[in-house]
């Protein structure tokens, strides 16, 4: 029977959760790299065993762990990311310009056919890739050269280049999101990059034509429908049908349209799952109801899904990537909590139940859908 591991990144550690295709009874191995932030672990789709984690410390700086045989032994391996070429600036809150600088590796997306071939988004805002299995890093230095680059600035949690897609269809098109700067594509596998950004609108920006500077906070796609993406943004849950071309607001019928994670049912490529929060200064779910919101029309409608989950008292937030969704059938959905909670749903959202509890906070979840 096919199973699923769930890889969970928190504050203090890294957690593997490993369960059969029931998904009803799950071994939980960790904390790997006690103490350490483990910002993000992502396994290899085109091999089941090899997983990449961004270990980082205030101490020790950004090292990339990674395992051959599921999580169960780990090896150092690239930790150096010198940025390459012209520094170039960016803008700052104040509206001075800052040097881009080195501070972590926000998201690891290895690629959709090779184990050793893995793409890094950094904070401040830039790109990497190996092709080594991790043992060497190289910019594509062609996002952080763009020339709207001076006009990018940091969201509240930095710079971040937190999103990485890569399209299972085209290949050499790899899309990613900035927070704030808005998203970008290539079609040549990094080479080049514009703005993508036609239809976003943004209070803090009055020019409804801006290239850049939009907030978005996480952007997701079906495999078999990649020009259709789905946006959570800084505030607005936005759609797009021509590989972000331009993009619509789909977030009418959610109690708020800010939130961070936004992700894809395995199966169903119009089912879209949001988890809205209070405001952007209010980081917690709305009237203490911790709910998850799925849209079965591609954010047309949209649906609470409460079932096993707290409707009182809860205060909790879940961040941009601490969502997924595993290729089983049923499709499973499982998402943690800023309170140490790691939620998983075996039948597509329609109930839930807490798989671990008591966590370090959680700031990513993966699934890969075990053979």
């Amino acid at each position: 029977m096919s199973g699923v591991r769930v890889l969970v990144g928190t504050r203090k550690g890294a957690f593997i959760l490993t369960a059969d295709g029931k998904r009803e009874k799950w071994d939980v191995s960790g904390p790997h790299f006690g103490g350490w932030e483990l910002y993000h672990l992502k396994g290899s789709p085109a091999d089941p065993n090899r997983i990449y984690a961004s270990q980082s410390s205030s101490w020790f700086g950004q090292i990339i762990q990674r395992s051959s045989d599921g999580g169960k032994t780990w090896e150092t391996v690239g930790n150096k990311f010198a940025y390459e070429g012209a520094v170039g600036n960016h803008l700052w809150y104040d509206g001075t310009q800052r040097p881009f600088e080195f501070a972590r590796v926000w998201h690891l997306e290895p690629s959709l056919s090779d184990p050793d071939t893995v793409y890094a988004g950094i904070q401040d805002a830039a790109l990497y890739r190996t092709t080594d299995g991790g043992q060497t890093w190289r910019e594509l230095p062609a996002l952080r050269t763009h020339p709207s680059a001076g006009a990018w600035q940091p969201g509240a949690a930095g710079m971040c280049l937190h999103t990485i897609v890569l399209d299972p269809q085209t290949p050499g098109r790899i899309f990613i999101a900035i927070s704030a700067a808005g998203v970008f594509r290539s079609d040549d596998d990094g080479k080049s990059w514009r703005p993508i950004n036609r239809g976003l609108r943004s209070e803090q920006i009055p020019d409804p034509t801006a290239e850049v500077g939009h907030c978005v906070h996480r952007i997701a796609m079906h495999p078999s429908r990649p020009n259709v993406l789905f946006m959570q943004k800084h505030w607005d849950v936005m759609r797009s049908d021509d590989a972000g071309e331009s993009w619509k607001d789909v977030g009418e019928g959610l109690p708020t349209d800010f939130g961070f994670p936004i992700d894809v049912h395995a199966h169903e490529p119009n089912t879209i799952y949001v988890v809205p929060i209070k405001s952007d200064s209010e980081h917690y779910v709305p009237e203490g109801k911790l709910r998850v919101y799925r849209s079965r029309t591609g954010g047309h409608e949209w649906e609470p899904l409460t079932k096993g989950l707290p409707q009182s008292h809860c205060y909790v937030n879940v961040l941009r990537d601490a969502m997924a969704v595993d290729r089983l059938d049923p499709c499973g959905v499982y998402f943690g909590t800023s309170g140490g909670q790691v939620y998983g749903s075996a039948n597509a959202g329609d109930s839930w139940s807490a798989i671990v509890r008591d966590l370090p906070p959680v700031v990513s979840v993966e699934a890969q859908t075990l053979p």
